[in-house]
């Protein structure tokens, strides 16, 4: 059986994540790194919105089935296989299937006002800090308000739904990494002790190095790179 493709880019935090839920699913894709100013033409094809990441499946090896958005992605490995119960469809015993429900939409909630409000403010800050704008304090506060409720989650457990890691926590992961690298002193001297301490286990990870691992930009006809685990193929 073909392997599904995943166009990716590095360092894009949509394209990160999902590479991260890949890995957590212990699927085996092949991994395309591209850079966006020289998209290949086979990914434009698959999705002509050209963005990162892209999940090109193979339904029946003539019929294709795209997935071009990074929470699409997750969800859509982690259906397929989740042994870690990131999406909470793995009831405790005594648990009922409205509570496992009510679990998943809160973490979809919190992953979608990171994804639709901070990321937003995330960039005004990072824009304030490169081009020296008068207004980063305020960017910093706005950002702030998203990062106390993280880390008023992370003091009265250890991920942010509960004791247990979730698809919020790989979801946030690359939009927080992004936000301790504007004011690198500043973050190494804020007051979110948990926040800080739940990211460095996350950066100091065996899988957030198989994650990051940097391969050849892909070109057609070159060598397959798989990236993840063989045992479901």
């Amino acid at each position: 059986m073909a392997l599904p493709v995943l166009y990716s880019l590095r360092n894009c935090p949509y394209a990160m994540r999902a590479r991260i839920a890949i890995y957590k699913s212990k699927q085996m894709i092949e991994l395309r790194d591209v850079v966006l100013k020289d998209k290949p033409a086979e990914m434009l094809i698959a999705s002509p919105k050209g963005t990162v990441p892209t999940l090109v499946l193979s339904a029946d090896g003539q019929t294709q089935k795209v997935i071009d958005e990074s929470l699409d992605v997750m969800l859509w490995a982690l259906r397929e296989s989740d042994p870690d119960n990131l999406l909470r469809t793995k009831m405790p015993q005594g648990d009922t299937v409205q509570q496992s429900s009510a679990q998943l939409t809160e973490i979809l909630g919190l992953v979608s006002g990171f994804d639709h409000e901070f990321k937003g403010l995330l960039e005004a800050y990072k824009c304030a800090k490169r081009y020296h704008e008068t207004n980063l304090h305020e960017c910093r506060q706005a950002c702030e308000v998203y990062i106390q409720d993280l880390e008023k989650r992370l003091s009265s457990h250890a991920y942010l739904i509960d004791d247990q890691e979730s698809l919020a926590d790989i979801a946030i992961l690359p939009f927080i990494r992004q936000f301790a690298k504007v004011e690198r002193h500043w973050y190494l001297q804020s007051p979110y002790p948990q926040l800080k301490q739940w990211l460095n286990k996350y950066l100091q990870s065996p899988m957030f190095n198989k994650v990051m691992t940097k391969y050849p930009l892909w070109k057609t006809n070159q060598s397959k790179v798989k990236f993840g685990n063989l045992t479901k193929f």
